[in-house]
């Protein structure tokens, strides 16, 4: 009997600093996957009828690289809540789009090719910018950053896009940027490059998946990180 107790003691202590690094909200993840994009799934509509085509997402010289063609999304395995996402990116043959996928859910909800969820944009100029799929969110002076009132939705046709705050944060064409998304509970809060480019709460969701888009330009990605937070960073 002492020695089970022992044996259970050991397996409770040698299973602590893991526990404990899972739990640390100051600890932040690679989130970049290797060669067999482990972690993650495509989502890709012309591979329906053609598996063997070639996917739109690889990773090439320790980056991921979103080929942008064909459309599609890589998405996350697992569901997250509460964390900050930082990604490092450039559009090396240029001015391209991309965008990270937040609380992503239900795939091709949009158009057959969108999962639902909130996206925050990537495209060179709009970068920071709010785009609602099957999803809702709330920002100050929210009929000056989107439209009428009556136009807002977030189906087709509807005036699904919230302008950022700011468009002169990016950097030139060719050099990274870094994007940081912060999700807490119901909030969403985006940086580009240091700079505060949009705020929003009362989202209709506040957990889901991560996905990264294929959209018709190469992006390459050196860092994705995400970590666990418990409030909203307070820098402006």
């Amino acid at each position: 009997m002492k020695n089970i107790f022992f044996i259970i003691l050991f397996l409770i202590e040698t299973s602590l600093p893991a526990r404990a690094q899972i739990g640390n909200p100051r600890k932040a993840v690679s989130l970049l996957p290797g060669a067999d994009l482990a972690g993650w799934h495509l989502d890709v509509p012309d591979r329906d009828n053609n598996p063997s085509a070639p996917a739109p997402f690889v990773v090439r010289d320790g980056m991921l690289i979103s080929l942008g063609k064909p459309g599609g999304h890589l998405i996350t395995d697992a569901s997250y809540s509460n964390y900050r996402v930082v990604v490092e990116y450039r559009f090396p043959k240029g001015p391209g789009n991309c965008g990270v996928l937040v609380h992503a859910s239900k795939p091709r909800a949009l158009y057959k090719m969108f999962p639902q969820s909130l996206e925050v944009q990537m495209e060179h100029g709009n970068a920071g910018e709010f785009w609602c799929i099957l999803e809702d969110i709330a920002v100050p002076d929210m009929e000056l950053r989107r439209g009428p009132k009556e136009q807002w939705g977030t189906t087709e046709g509807k005036a699904r896009r919230i302008h950022n705050l700011t468009d002169n944060s990016e950097k030139a064409l060719g050099e990274w940027n870094t994007l940081v998304v912060e999700c807490l509970s119901r909030e969403i809060k985006v940086w580009v490059n240091g700079d505060l480019v949009n705020y929003g709460n009362q989202c209709t969701a506040e957990r889901g998946q991560i996905a990264l888009q294929s959209e018709g330009s190469e992006v390459e990605i050196r860092k994705l990180t995400m970590q666990p937070i418990r409030r909203l960073s307070k820098k402006s």
